[in-house]
């Protein structure tokens, strides 16, 4: 009897109304197994590239060539006067694109780092390309300040070594402090990407049948043989790589606000540029990210992989950043006026009606406009959107920079002085020369090292998961489970295996 009135009783739960519950979105879909992870991702490095990475890299590679190269060439042998730069705009471009450049590679360290401490798993699939971007965009800032000096062969006095010319750096400059934290940047940005390439090298290391590939993929795997020691040694420095990379998000932009923020020129000294300088790092970093990886996205039809669910979190990111930013761009403007200080209120009245008035309200309408069509989800599923968006964000972040340094260097104290800044050639030769070198050098990134982190990727799997097999037995038949982005599955898988026939990518469905 008892068990008769059990199993009723249980009956007429199934039989009522079921509670809906939202399905958490799949970071792989259409249910890839581990081979075909480990088959796609390898096969990118593996297999002869597209058409259109050649397409690509090879104007990429000319422009680089012509405006790093011989812009640099020129600029040594000629001197810094060949840059647009004069008495009072006496940073002009070359800094303006240092902070840029900087800026971009703040997205990096926030992916891998925080996103990590904090267990989201959606960052695997996009942190080892943010973190190559890093590098890239710390090498092309670096070229700036180290040839600004005039006489880059002494640059190294920099540096607190030695020397015998009682040449000593002040410590109190902010220029000075660019260095030490730019540096450590580069450095742990380095370490911790290359750490985390080490099991997928040794992947690549034993799929390889050539010997020279098997050699140099030899080399760089440390000789890594996947085993539990391994694991557990390389689990250990990632985490303590990560806790330390965290306070460089904060610092390194922060340090670099003070270029401006420990000054007494009007416009600039101010306490809100520590955190505005951050949170506009990581608005422009975001966008980048987005910007490389949707088409590399389609270039090796990694939907799959990289799906709209990474899409819609970053678009929500830039999203947030962007509104920091917006405030802090009002903010300035009431407390220049608010404040009745005379000086700071005309720095800001030049830069709404002065002669750099367009940078401004490109500045505003890129950075504080474009990122509220997120609010909308549809907006955040269409790639045309978020392609568009994040390239406003990417010029309207170098415009930011430009209407901080030059228009207020240009309108500063005396209008005795005052005078319209214009580049040189030079000047934007040079700088389309640093995006061309950062789009050359992200395209042998994804022709020779692995771009997605193969084994984090598996880890995001609900097979991976030590109860997976728990959860298929005992359903909860109380709920109604309803799918998140189910339109994406049927339809990318579709997609995907259409991309797969039109290319030469030769790789298992």
């Amino acid at each position: 009897m008892a068990e008769a009135t059990v199993s009723k009783e249980t009956s007429a739960k199934r039989e009522g109304p079921k509670l809906p519950v939202l399905e958490r979105e799949k970071l792989i879909l259409n249910k890839r197994s581990y081979n075909w992870i480990t088959e796609r991702i390898c096969g990118v490095v593996e297999n002869p590239q597209p058409l259109l990475w050649w397409m690509l890299f090879i104007p990429c590679a000319l422009i680089a060539a012509i405006g790093v190269g011989g812009g640099l060439f020129h600029l040594v042998s000629t001197g810094v006067g060949v840059w647009g730069n004069t008495n009072r705009s006496m940073w002009g471009w070359p800094i303006v694109n240092f902070v840029f450049w900087i800026g971009i590679g703040h997205a990096g360290t926030l992916i891998s780092a925080i996103l990590f401490l904090t267990r989201q798993n959606w960052r695997t699939s996009i942190n080892r390309a943010a973190e190559a971007m890093t590098i890239f965009a710390v090498c092309c800032a670096g070229i700036f300040p180290a040839f600004h000096v005039g006489r880059v062969w002494m640059a190294w006095y920099l540096a607190p070594v030695p020397n015998p010319n009682a040449i000593w750096q002040n410590f109190k400059s902010p220029l000075l402090w660019d260095v030490f934290a730019v540096s450590t940047y580069f450095t742990i940005s380095l370490i911790f990407w290359y750490l985390g390439m080490v099991p997928d090298l040794a992947t690549i290391r034993d799929r390889a049948t050539g010997k020279v590939r098997k050699l140099l993929y030899g080399i760089f795997s440390l000789g890594w043989r996947g085993s539990n020691r391994h694991w557990s040694h390389y689990e250990m420095a990632y985490l303590l790589l990560a806790a330390l990379s965290t306070p460089l998000v904060l610092s390194v932009h922060s340090v670099v606000s003070f270029d401006f923020a420990t000054s007494v020129v009007p416009g600039w000294h101010t306490t809100i540029f520590p955190p505005y300088f951050v949170a506009g790092a990581i608005f422009g970093g975001f966008a980048m990210v987005l910007t490389i990886m949707i088409p590399a996205r389609y270039i090796y039809s990694l939907n799959d992989l990289i799906t709209m669910k990474h899409v819609d979190n970053m678009a929500k990111i830039i999203l947030l950043t962007g509104s920091i930013v917006g405030y802090a761009y009002l903010m300035e403007l009431f407390m220049a006026f608010y404040g009745a200080a005379k000086y700071e209120m005309e720095a800001f009245k030049l830069r709404i009606a002065g002669p750099h008035n367009i940078a401004y309200f490109t500045m505003m309408a890129c950075n504080v406009i474009s990122p509220q069509v997120f609010w909308w989800k549809k907006c955040r599923e269409n790639l045309w959107v978020v392609m568009a968006v994040c390239m406003c964000v990417n010029v309207g972040m170098w415009f930011e920079r430009y209407v901080i340094i030059v228009t207020t260097l240009s309108r500063m104290w005396l209008p005795g002085d005052w005078k319209t800044y214009n580049p040189s050639g030079q000047d934007i030769m040079l700088f389309v020369g640093t995006i061309g070198m950062f789009l050359t050098l992200f395209l042998l990134f994804l022709r020779f090292l692995p771009c997605i982190n193969i084994a984090e990727v598996k880890w995001t799997k609900e097979e991976s998961d030590p109860h997976f097999e728990d959860k298929e037995e005992h359903i909860d038949e109380g709920t109604e489970v309803i799918p998140a982005y189910q339109h994406e599955i049927e339809k990318g898988k579709q997609q995907s295996d259409e991309h797969y026939g039109k290319t030469s990518l030769r790789l298992p469905g």
